[in-house]
């Protein structure tokens, strides 16, 4: 028995899910992309019905903090002017679906690497294709998820996702398990994701409407014909101009509404991604708009904190105060992470330090997970900085 409350399933627009400020309500973005007229939309909404604070989570989403049972069928009537509304709960619970933000791919110099004008058609043509098949899979898990990683090189490998479509070194599409090296040939998106997704039911992958891709995988149980690896991965992008546009990031992955306006108004399509960063398509320098961070070597980027108490009712503390006072003292290229509980659910995987909220101070963790095994117990926010400030700080 854990001491916090597992939902199992993700927050929607049409499912939003109870905080401590409210109601929070997901909006996914179609295929990864937003018009400016549907990001002013959304800001909008956000402020009429909301708090004015928006949350970009780990998948890429958009979700407005702060509504009200009241406020919550008007605040769906607004977006679904913009086409941004499913036509059911199902529906919406089904499009776990992450969308690489680059058409053509990037090396790490930020160069442009082509397969022809092919894959930018790809691109949009995979995501529709796939966007399609998710309406005919079998029923899956509330956190299963896919990722359509369709430049030259993966860049999406980080991110939460169970299924995932790359590229193989040659240019060949592949359908790849997560939690297994090797992928599929793919011959079909919409008919192989579906296989793939149908063999994870059939061999046991759900238990209790429950289960993800790794976990199976991890058993040994293999799906067939997953031979073909794909292209080394980039690592992920930072804050700056890139071939596409201008990545922006967010500290924590909030804004506020006002933020999200300012970007509209740039006239510019506006791509979420998974690392907390928004791409403006086709800008060629940076916005200069507050709350946002276009500096790569913000210490911020290096940490990771939930939303925390009073935000979050099973939070035990607080995290984001306390992650901005320590950001100018974390140790270089060390990542931290700040979580209002033991079920970390910002960051799953482990961090160089983690500091886990107890009630009774902050646990440290290092190179743990927000409910591994502590090294230091009950520390004070001064006590973690003079850890931070001591000069073997580089070995907490």
């Amino acid at each position: 028995m854990t001491a916090w409350d597992i939902k199992g399933w993700c927050p929607g627009a049409l499912r939003p899910m109870l905080s401590g400020d409210g109601l929070v309500t997901r909006i996914r973005p179609p295929m990864g992309r937003l018009t400016p007229a549907q990001a002013g939309a959304i800001a909008q909404a956000a402020q009429s019905h909301g708090n004015g604070i928006i949350d970009l989570s780990a998948r890429a989403n958009l979700q407005l903090r702060g509504v009200t049972e009241a406020s919550h069928g008007p605040l769906i009537d607004d977006l679904h002017a913009q086409g941004l509304i499913d036509p059911d709960i199902a529906t919406e619970s089904l499009r776990n679906l992450i969308v690489t933000p680059f058409r053509d791919g990037e090396t790490e110099a930020g160069e442009r690497k082509f397969f022809g004008r092919k894959i930018l058609a790809d691109t949009d043509t995979l995501a529709a294709a796939l966007t399609a098949a998710l309406s005919r899979m079998p029923r899956l898990p509330g956190k299963f998820g896919f990722a359509l990683d369709t430049g030259p090189r993966p860049v999406l490998t980080q991110a939460s996702a169970d299924i995932r479509v790359e590229r193989a070194a040659d240019g060949t599409l592949i359908l790849r398990p997560e939690g297994h090296p090797l992928g599929q040939l793919l011959t079909d998106l919409g008919r192989d994701a579906i296989a793939m997704a149908s063999w994870f039911v059939a061999n046991g992958g759900v238990t209790n409407g429950r289960g993800r891709m790794a976990a199976l995988i991890a058993r040994g149980i293999i799906p067939p014909g997953c031979t073909t690896a794909p292209a080394a991965p980039l690592p992920t992008p930072a804050p700056g101009l890139h071939p596409d546009g201008a990545l922006v990031a967010l500290a924590f992955g909030q804004m506020r509404a006002e933020t999200l306006h300012a970007l509209a108004a740039l006239g510019h399509e506006i791509r979420p991604t998974p690392w907390r960063m928004l791409l403006i398509v086709g800008a060629t320098e940076m916005p200069a708009i507050p709350g946002l961070i276009t500096d790569p070597t913000d210490p911020i980027l290096r940490i990771t904190a939930c939303t925390g108490a009073p935000g979050c009712p099973q939070a035990l503390g607080d995290t984001r105060n306390l992650a901005r006072q320590l950001a100018p003292h974390l140790p270089a290229g060390r990542t931290l992470h700040l979580s209002g509980c033991a079920k970390g659910c910002a960051h799953p995987g482990p961090a160089d330090l983690t500091l886990t909220a107890t009630g009774q101070g902050h646990d440290l963790i290092r190179n743990g997970t927000a409910h591994d095994a502590p090294s230091l117990t009950g520390l004070t926010p001064q006590a973690i900085l003079d850890h931070l400030k001591a000069p073997d700080a580089p070995q907490l």
